[in-house]
Protein backbone atom coordinates (compact mmCIF):
# COMPACT_ATOMS: atom_id res chain seq x y z
CA UNK A 1 0.00 0.00 0.00
CA UNK A 2 1.41 3.36 -1.03
CA UNK A 3 0.96 6.32 1.28
CA UNK A 4 -0.76 9.37 -0.27
CA UNK A 5 1.43 12.34 -1.15
CA UNK A 6 -0.60 14.73 1.00
CA UNK A 7 1.05 15.31 4.39
CA UNK A 8 -2.33 16.21 5.88
CA UNK A 9 -3.87 12.92 4.74
CA UNK A 10 -0.83 10.98 5.95
CA UNK A 11 -1.02 12.53 9.40
CA UNK A 12 -4.79 12.06 9.50
CA UNK A 13 -4.53 8.38 8.60
CA UNK A 14 -1.66 7.74 11.02
CA UNK A 15 -3.30 9.52 13.95
CA UNK A 16 -6.69 7.99 13.11
CA UNK A 17 -5.27 4.45 13.04
CA UNK A 18 -3.36 4.99 16.30
CA UNK A 19 -6.40 6.49 18.05
CA UNK A 20 -8.66 3.68 16.81
CA UNK A 21 -6.23 0.99 17.96
CA UNK A 22 -5.83 2.67 21.34
CA UNK A 23 -9.61 2.94 21.82
CA UNK A 24 -10.19 -0.70 20.88
CA UNK A 25 -7.22 -1.95 22.94
CA UNK A 26 -8.39 0.08 25.94
CA UNK A 27 -11.91 -1.33 25.65
CA UNK A 28 -10.62 -4.91 25.39
CA UNK A 29 -8.21 -4.51 28.31
CA UNK A 30 -10.95 -2.89 30.40
CA UNK A 31 -13.35 -5.70 29.53
CA UNK A 32 -10.75 -8.30 30.52
CA UNK A 33 -10.05 -6.55 33.81
CA UNK A 34 -13.76 -6.28 34.51
CA UNK A 35 -14.18 -9.98 33.73
CA UNK A 36 -11.58 -10.79 36.38
CA UNK A 37 -13.32 -8.54 38.87
CA UNK A 38 -16.69 -10.10 38.00
CA UNK A 39 -15.29 -13.61 38.57
CA UNK A 40 -14.12 -12.54 42.01
CA UNK A 41 -17.56 -11.08 42.79
CA UNK A 42 -19.39 -14.19 41.54
CA UNK A 43 -17.03 -16.53 43.45
CA UNK A 44 -17.61 -14.49 46.59
CA UNK A 45 -21.37 -14.74 46.00
CA UNK A 46 -21.11 -18.53 45.58
CA UNK A 47 -19.12 -18.85 48.79
CA UNK A 48 -21.42 -16.51 50.71
CA UNK A 49 -24.50 -18.37 49.47
CA UNK A 50 -23.08 -21.72 50.55
CA UNK A 51 -22.18 -20.42 53.99
CA UNK A 52 -25.64 -18.88 54.46
CA UNK A 53 -27.63 -21.88 53.22
CA UNK A 54 -25.60 -24.62 54.92
CA UNK A 55 -26.62 -23.78 58.55
CA UNK A 56 -30.26 -23.42 57.49
CA UNK A 57 -30.13 -26.72 55.64
CA UNK A 58 -28.55 -28.49 58.64
CA UNK A 59 -31.27 -27.17 60.90
CA UNK A 60 -34.01 -28.21 58.51
CA UNK A 61 -32.53 -31.68 57.97
CA UNK A 62 -32.03 -32.35 61.69
CA UNK A 63 -35.56 -31.17 62.40
CA UNK A 64 -37.20 -33.61 60.05
CA UNK A 65 -39.42 -36.20 61.61
CA UNK A 66 -40.07 -39.27 59.53
CA UNK A 67 -39.09 -37.58 56.24
CA UNK A 68 -36.67 -39.45 54.04
CA UNK A 69 -35.23 -38.87 50.57
CA UNK A 70 -34.39 -35.68 48.79
CA UNK A 71 -36.45 -32.63 49.54
CA UNK A 72 -36.82 -29.77 47.11
CA UNK A 73 -37.08 -26.23 48.40
CA UNK A 74 -40.55 -24.93 47.50
CA UNK A 75 -40.90 -21.97 45.07
CA UNK A 76 -42.32 -18.85 46.68
CA UNK A 77 -42.77 -17.15 43.27
CA UNK A 78 -41.41 -17.95 39.76
CA UNK A 79 -37.92 -16.53 39.13
CA UNK A 80 -34.76 -17.20 37.18
CA UNK A 81 -32.37 -19.14 39.34
CA UNK A 82 -28.72 -18.30 38.65
CA UNK A 83 -27.43 -20.30 41.65
CA UNK A 84 -28.48 -23.91 42.31
CA UNK A 85 -27.42 -26.10 45.18
CA UNK A 86 -27.63 -29.60 46.57
CA UNK A 87 -27.16 -30.74 50.17
CA UNK A 88 -25.90 -34.31 50.64
CA UNK A 89 -24.87 -36.61 53.43
CA UNK A 90 -21.51 -38.31 53.75
CA UNK A 91 -22.57 -41.11 51.40
CA UNK A 92 -23.56 -38.65 48.69
CA UNK A 93 -27.30 -39.04 49.14
CA UNK A 94 -29.13 -35.82 48.26
CA UNK A 95 -30.99 -34.50 51.26
CA UNK A 96 -32.02 -31.06 49.98
CA UNK A 97 -31.85 -29.26 46.64
CA UNK A 98 -32.99 -26.04 44.99
CA UNK A 99 -35.94 -26.37 42.66
CA UNK A 100 -33.87 -26.15 39.44
CA UNK A 101 -30.89 -28.15 40.60
CA UNK A 102 -29.83 -31.23 38.62
CA UNK A 103 -27.93 -33.48 41.06
CA UNK A 104 -26.48 -35.51 38.23
CA UNK A 105 -24.41 -32.48 37.17
CA UNK A 106 -22.89 -32.10 40.63
CA UNK A 107 -19.77 -34.21 41.08
CA UNK A 108 -19.17 -36.07 44.40
CA UNK A 109 -17.94 -33.95 47.28
CA UNK A 110 -14.17 -33.93 47.44
CA UNK A 111 -13.50 -31.22 49.97
CA UNK A 112 -14.27 -27.55 50.48
CA UNK A 113 -13.37 -25.02 47.77
CA UNK A 114 -13.98 -24.12 44.13
CA UNK A 115 -13.82 -26.40 41.16
CA UNK A 116 -15.17 -26.36 37.61
CA UNK A 117 -17.06 -28.69 35.34
CA UNK A 118 -17.69 -28.14 31.65
CA UNK A 119 -20.99 -26.42 32.48
CA UNK A 120 -20.75 -25.26 36.11
CA UNK A 121 -18.64 -23.23 38.50
CA UNK A 122 -19.09 -24.91 41.92
CA UNK A 123 -18.24 -24.06 45.51
CA UNK A 124 -18.52 -26.82 48.13
CA UNK A 125 -18.39 -26.80 51.91
CA UNK A 126 -19.33 -29.15 54.80
CA UNK A 127 -20.73 -29.14 58.32
CA UNK A 128 -20.97 -31.57 61.26
CA UNK A 129 -17.50 -32.97 60.53
CA UNK A 130 -18.32 -33.69 56.93
CA UNK A 131 -21.54 -35.54 57.54
CA UNK A 132 -23.50 -32.91 55.63
CA UNK A 133 -22.10 -31.18 52.54
CA UNK A 134 -23.36 -28.42 50.26
CA UNK A 135 -22.44 -27.62 46.69
CA UNK A 136 -23.59 -24.30 45.16
CA UNK A 137 -23.27 -24.05 41.39
CA UNK A 138 -23.46 -21.26 38.84
CA UNK A 139 -23.76 -21.95 35.08
CA UNK A 140 -20.61 -20.93 33.27
CA UNK A 141 -22.79 -19.43 30.52
CA UNK A 142 -24.10 -16.93 33.07
CA UNK A 143 -20.65 -15.50 33.58
CA UNK A 144 -19.82 -15.66 29.87
CA UNK A 145 -23.03 -13.78 29.00
CA UNK A 146 -22.34 -11.14 31.64
CA UNK A 147 -18.76 -10.69 30.41
CA UNK A 148 -19.99 -10.50 26.81
CA UNK A 149 -22.51 -7.82 27.73
CA UNK A 150 -19.83 -5.79 29.49
CA UNK A 151 -17.50 -6.13 26.51
CA UNK A 152 -20.21 -5.06 24.08
CA UNK A 153 -21.12 -2.19 26.39
CA UNK A 154 -17.55 -0.96 26.11
CA UNK A 155 -17.07 -1.60 22.37
CA UNK A 156 -20.46 -0.47 21.07
CA UNK A 157 -19.96 3.24 21.92
CA UNK A 158 -16.73 3.14 19.93
CA UNK A 159 -18.88 2.91 16.80
CA UNK A 160 -19.84 6.53 17.50
CA UNK A 161 -16.76 7.71 19.36
CA UNK A 162 -14.22 6.62 16.72
CA UNK A 163 -15.93 8.40 13.76
CA UNK A 164 -16.31 11.52 15.91
CA UNK A 165 -12.64 11.28 16.89
CA UNK A 166 -11.58 10.86 13.27
CA UNK A 167 -13.73 13.81 12.25
CA UNK A 168 -12.22 15.92 15.01
CA UNK A 169 -8.72 14.89 13.92
CA UNK A 170 -9.48 15.83 10.32
CA UNK A 171 -10.89 19.19 11.45
CA UNK A 172 -7.92 19.97 13.67
CA UNK A 173 -5.44 18.99 10.95
CA UNK A 174 -7.35 21.07 8.41
CA UNK A 175 -7.18 24.09 10.71
CA UNK A 176 -3.53 23.38 11.44
CA UNK A 177 -2.65 23.35 7.74
CA UNK A 178 -4.61 26.54 6.99
CA UNK A 179 -1.48 28.77 7.25
CA UNK A 180 0.26 26.54 4.71
CA UNK A 181 -2.68 26.82 2.32
CA UNK A 182 -2.69 30.61 2.72
CA UNK A 183 1.04 30.63 2.07
CA UNK A 184 0.57 28.58 -1.09
CA UNK A 185 -2.27 30.84 -2.30
CA UNK A 186 -0.14 33.92 -1.73
CA UNK A 187 2.57 32.37 -3.90
CA UNK A 188 0.09 31.21 -6.57
CA UNK A 189 -1.46 34.69 -6.82
CA UNK A 190 1.85 36.30 -7.69
CA UNK A 191 2.88 37.29 -11.14
CA UNK A 192 5.97 35.85 -12.76
CA UNK A 193 7.95 39.05 -12.11
CA UNK A 194 7.00 39.43 -8.44
CA UNK A 195 9.98 38.22 -6.42
CA UNK A 196 9.28 40.13 -3.22
CA UNK A 197 9.33 38.32 0.13
CA UNK A 198 6.24 36.32 1.10
CA UNK A 199 4.62 36.87 4.49
CA UNK A 200 5.65 34.00 6.78
CA UNK A 201 4.66 35.20 10.25
CA UNK A 202 1.59 32.95 10.45
CA UNK A 203 3.46 29.80 9.42
CA UNK A 204 3.96 27.05 12.05
CA UNK A 205 7.36 26.96 13.71
CA UNK A 206 8.20 23.68 11.91
CA UNK A 207 7.62 25.27 8.49
CA UNK A 208 8.93 28.77 9.29
CA UNK A 209 12.51 27.90 8.19
CA UNK A 210 11.14 26.66 4.84
CA UNK A 211 9.35 29.99 4.26
CA UNK A 212 12.45 31.94 5.25
CA UNK A 213 14.59 29.82 2.93
CA UNK A 214 12.13 30.44 0.09
CA UNK A 215 12.24 34.20 0.74
CA UNK A 216 16.03 34.10 0.75
CA UNK A 217 15.93 32.30 -2.61
CA UNK A 218 13.48 34.87 -3.99
CA UNK A 219 15.77 37.66 -2.80
CA UNK A 220 18.77 36.07 -4.55
CA UNK A 221 16.76 35.59 -7.75
CA UNK A 222 15.51 39.17 -7.62
CA UNK A 223 19.04 40.46 -7.11
CA UNK A 224 20.26 38.38 -10.05
CA UNK A 225 17.45 39.62 -12.32
CA UNK A 226 17.97 43.22 -11.18
CA UNK A 227 21.67 42.90 -11.97
CA UNK A 228 20.82 41.50 -15.39
CA UNK A 229 18.34 44.30 -16.11
CA UNK A 230 20.70 46.98 -14.85
CA UNK A 231 23.49 45.58 -16.96
CA UNK A 232 21.32 45.56 -20.08
CA UNK A 233 19.99 49.06 -19.40
CA UNK A 234 23.42 50.49 -18.57
CA UNK A 235 25.06 48.80 -21.54
CA UNK A 236 22.33 50.05 -23.86
CA UNK A 237 22.56 53.56 -22.39
CA UNK A 238 26.34 53.64 -22.71
CA UNK A 239 26.06 52.53 -26.33
CA UNK A 240 23.76 55.39 -27.34
CA UNK A 241 26.43 58.10 -27.46
CA UNK A 242 29.14 56.17 -29.34
CA UNK A 243 26.53 54.77 -31.71
CA UNK A 244 25.17 58.23 -32.43
CA UNK A 245 28.73 59.45 -33.02
CA UNK A 246 29.50 56.49 -35.31
CA UNK A 247 26.32 57.09 -37.30
CA UNK A 248 27.21 60.79 -37.69
CA UNK A 249 30.73 59.91 -38.85
CA UNK A 250 29.35 57.38 -41.31
CA UNK A 251 26.88 59.91 -42.70
CA UNK A 252 29.71 62.45 -43.04
CA UNK A 253 31.84 59.84 -44.80
CA UNK A 254 29.01 59.15 -47.26
CA UNK A 255 28.62 62.82 -48.00
CA UNK A 256 32.33 63.40 -48.51
CA UNK A 257 33.25 60.34 -50.58
CA UNK A 258 32.99 60.29 -54.36
CA UNK A 259 33.58 56.56 -54.64
CA UNK A 260 30.22 54.77 -55.19
CA UNK A 261 31.52 51.57 -53.63
CA UNK A 262 32.70 53.40 -50.52
CA UNK A 263 29.42 55.25 -50.28
CA UNK A 264 27.47 51.99 -50.54
CA UNK A 265 29.67 50.40 -47.88
CA UNK A 266 29.19 53.41 -45.61
CA UNK A 267 25.43 53.11 -46.16
CA UNK A 268 25.53 49.49 -45.05
CA UNK A 269 27.53 50.46 -41.97
CA UNK A 270 25.03 53.21 -41.18
CA UNK A 271 22.10 50.76 -41.51
CA UNK A 272 23.85 48.29 -39.19
CA UNK A 273 24.56 51.01 -36.65
CA UNK A 274 20.94 52.10 -36.72
CA UNK A 275 19.79 48.52 -36.13
CA UNK A 276 22.17 48.34 -33.19
CA UNK A 277 20.74 51.64 -31.91
CA UNK A 278 17.21 50.29 -32.12
CA UNK A 279 18.34 47.13 -30.32
CA UNK A 280 19.90 49.14 -27.48
CA UNK A 281 16.76 51.24 -27.17
CA UNK A 282 14.69 48.05 -27.11
CA UNK A 283 16.88 46.62 -24.36
CA UNK A 284 16.47 49.78 -22.30
CA UNK A 285 12.72 49.68 -22.77
CA UNK A 286 12.61 45.98 -21.84
CA UNK A 287 14.63 46.66 -18.67
CA UNK A 288 12.22 49.49 -17.82
CA UNK A 289 9.22 47.26 -18.50
CA UNK A 290 10.55 44.43 -16.32
CA UNK A 291 11.87 46.46 -13.41
CA UNK A 292 10.53 50.01 -13.59
CA UNK A 293 7.61 51.69 -11.91
CA UNK A 294 4.32 50.82 -13.58
CA UNK A 295 1.83 53.10 -11.86
CA UNK A 296 1.46 56.52 -10.33
CA UNK A 297 -0.65 57.85 -7.53
CA UNK A 298 -2.79 59.99 -9.84
CA UNK A 299 -5.05 58.94 -12.71
CA UNK A 300 -4.42 60.21 -16.24
CA UNK A 301 -6.34 60.19 -19.47
CA UNK A 302 -4.69 57.75 -21.89
CA UNK A 303 -6.07 59.30 -25.10
CA UNK A 304 -3.59 62.24 -25.43
CA UNK A 305 -0.64 59.92 -24.84
CA UNK A 306 -1.87 57.47 -27.48
CA UNK A 307 -2.51 60.30 -29.95
CA UNK A 308 0.99 61.70 -29.44
CA UNK A 309 2.66 58.29 -29.77
CA UNK A 310 0.69 57.46 -32.93
CA UNK A 311 1.60 60.71 -34.68
CA UNK A 312 5.25 60.64 -33.57
CA UNK A 313 5.82 56.98 -34.48
CA UNK A 314 4.27 57.35 -37.95
CA UNK A 315 6.29 60.52 -38.61
CA UNK A 316 9.61 58.92 -37.61
CA UNK A 317 8.83 55.86 -39.72
CA UNK A 318 7.98 58.04 -42.74
CA UNK A 319 4.59 56.35 -42.99
CA UNK A 320 1.09 57.79 -43.48
CA UNK A 321 -0.71 58.76 -40.26
CA UNK A 322 -2.35 55.89 -38.47
CA UNK A 323 -6.12 55.75 -38.15
CA UNK A 324 -7.08 56.50 -34.55
CA UNK A 325 -10.44 55.44 -33.13
CA UNK A 326 -10.79 56.90 -29.63
CA UNK A 327 -13.79 57.18 -27.33
CA UNK A 328 -15.30 60.60 -26.75
CA UNK A 329 -14.92 60.45 -22.98
CA UNK A 330 -11.73 60.06 -20.95
CA UNK A 331 -10.08 56.69 -20.44
CA UNK A 332 -8.37 57.20 -17.10
CA UNK A 333 -5.74 54.90 -15.60
CA UNK A 334 -2.91 55.11 -13.08
CA UNK A 335 -0.61 53.39 -15.58
CA UNK A 336 2.65 55.33 -15.79
CA UNK A 337 2.53 57.60 -18.89
CA UNK A 338 6.07 56.65 -19.96
CA UNK A 339 5.23 52.94 -19.69
CA UNK A 340 2.01 53.44 -21.65
CA UNK A 341 3.95 55.42 -24.26
CA UNK A 342 6.51 52.59 -24.60
CA UNK A 343 3.66 50.10 -25.00
CA UNK A 344 1.91 52.19 -27.70
CA UNK A 345 5.13 52.94 -29.60
CA UNK A 346 6.13 49.28 -29.82
CA UNK A 347 2.70 48.12 -30.97
CA UNK A 348 2.45 50.82 -33.65
CA UNK A 349 6.07 50.38 -34.80
CA UNK A 350 5.46 46.62 -35.12
CA UNK A 351 2.35 47.25 -37.22
CA UNK A 352 4.08 49.82 -39.48
CA UNK A 353 7.21 47.70 -39.88
CA UNK A 354 5.53 44.40 -40.73
CA UNK A 355 2.35 45.59 -42.41
CA UNK A 356 1.69 45.89 -46.13
CA UNK A 357 3.37 49.12 -47.36
CA UNK A 358 0.79 51.86 -47.90
CA UNK A 359 -1.98 49.92 -46.10
CA UNK A 360 -3.53 51.78 -43.16
CA UNK A 361 -2.75 50.91 -39.56
CA UNK A 362 -5.83 51.15 -37.32
CA UNK A 363 -5.40 51.90 -33.60
CA UNK A 364 -8.46 51.57 -31.36
CA UNK A 365 -8.91 52.37 -27.67
CA UNK A 366 -12.21 51.51 -26.01
CA UNK A 367 -13.80 52.99 -22.91
CA UNK A 368 -13.14 49.68 -21.15
CA UNK A 369 -9.38 50.05 -21.68
CA UNK A 370 -8.86 47.67 -24.60
CA UNK A 371 -6.12 48.83 -26.95
CA UNK A 372 -5.88 47.12 -30.34
CA UNK A 373 -3.53 47.76 -33.25
CA UNK A 374 -4.43 46.24 -36.63
CA UNK A 375 -2.44 46.14 -39.84
CA UNK A 376 -2.75 44.39 -43.19
CA UNK A 377 -0.45 41.47 -44.01
CA UNK A 378 -0.51 37.86 -45.08
CA UNK A 379 -2.01 35.64 -42.35
CA UNK A 380 0.53 34.11 -39.98
CA UNK A 381 0.50 30.40 -39.03
CA UNK A 382 -0.63 29.47 -35.53
CA UNK A 383 2.83 28.16 -34.56
CA UNK A 384 4.36 31.53 -35.46
CA UNK A 385 1.73 33.42 -33.45
CA UNK A 386 2.51 31.25 -30.44
CA UNK A 387 6.16 32.35 -30.53
CA UNK A 388 5.52 36.08 -30.98
CA UNK A 389 6.06 37.89 -27.72
CA UNK A 390 9.24 35.95 -26.94
CA UNK A 391 12.47 37.89 -26.94
CA UNK A 392 14.20 38.28 -30.30
CA UNK A 393 11.38 36.39 -32.04
CA UNK A 394 10.46 37.69 -35.50
CA UNK A 395 7.94 36.62 -38.07
CA UNK A 396 9.41 34.40 -40.84
CA UNK A 397 10.91 36.37 -43.71
CA UNK A 398 11.14 39.55 -41.63
CA UNK A 399 14.64 40.87 -41.70
CA UNK A 400 13.91 44.13 -39.86
CA UNK A 401 13.30 44.85 -36.24
CA UNK A 402 15.02 43.61 -33.09
CA UNK A 403 12.38 41.08 -32.08
CA UNK A 404 11.85 42.91 -28.80
CA UNK A 405 8.75 45.03 -29.50
CA UNK A 406 6.07 42.49 -28.61
CA UNK A 407 8.25 41.07 -25.82
CA UNK A 408 8.29 44.53 -24.22
CA UNK A 409 4.51 44.81 -24.53
CA UNK A 410 4.08 41.32 -23.10
CA UNK A 411 6.35 42.15 -20.12
CA UNK A 412 4.40 45.35 -19.37
CA UNK A 413 1.01 43.64 -19.50
CA UNK A 414 2.17 40.70 -17.41
CA UNK A 415 3.46 42.95 -14.63
CA UNK A 416 0.45 45.27 -14.85
CA UNK A 417 -2.02 42.44 -14.47
CA UNK A 418 -3.58 42.90 -17.91
CA UNK A 419 -3.79 40.51 -20.84
CA UNK A 420 -2.17 40.60 -24.25
CA UNK A 421 -2.85 38.46 -27.29
CA UNK A 422 -2.28 38.48 -31.04
CA UNK A 423 -4.47 37.14 -33.83
CA UNK A 424 -3.94 36.53 -37.53
CA UNK A 425 -5.90 36.85 -39.71
CA UNK A 426 -7.80 39.73 -38.16
CA UNK A 427 -11.29 38.78 -36.88
CA UNK A 428 -13.81 38.91 -39.71
CA UNK A 429 -11.10 39.07 -42.39
CA UNK A 430 -8.91 36.70 -44.36
CA UNK A 431 -5.76 38.79 -43.93
CA UNK A 432 -4.19 41.03 -41.37
CA UNK A 433 -2.73 40.97 -37.89
CA UNK A 434 -4.21 42.31 -34.65
CA UNK A 435 -2.39 42.89 -31.35
CA UNK A 436 -4.80 43.47 -28.44
CA UNK A 437 -3.92 44.62 -24.92
CA UNK A 438 -6.54 44.83 -22.17
CA UNK A 439 -5.22 47.66 -20.03
CA UNK A 440 -5.88 47.77 -16.28
CA UNK A 441 -7.65 51.09 -15.79
CA UNK A 442 -6.90 50.99 -12.08
CA UNK A 443 -4.04 48.88 -10.77
CA UNK A 444 -4.54 47.50 -7.27
CA UNK A 445 -1.87 48.37 -4.75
Amino acid sequence: MRWPHSLQIRLGLAVGVVVTLLWVASALVTAQLMRGEMNEVFDSALQETAQRILPLAVGQILGREGVTGAQTVPIVRPHEEHFTYVVRDASGTVLLQSHMAQPALFPPYSGPGFYDTPKLRIYSDSALRGSITISVAEPRTHRDNAAHEVQMGLLAPLGLIIPLSLGAIALVLGLGFTPLRRFRLRLAARGAADLSAVETRDLPAEVQPLGETLNALLARLDAAFQAERHFAANAAHELRTPLAGAIAQTQRLRSETTDPASAARAGEIEAGLKRLTRLSEGLMQLARAEGGKLRNEDMRDLRPILRLMADDTARLAGAPPVQLELPETEVRSDLDPDIFGILCRNLIENALRHGTPGAPVVVRLTQAGQLSVENDCDPLPAEVLAQLGNRFERAPGSGVGSGLGLAIVHAIMERAGGTFDVKSPAPGRERGFVARADLPLRLHH
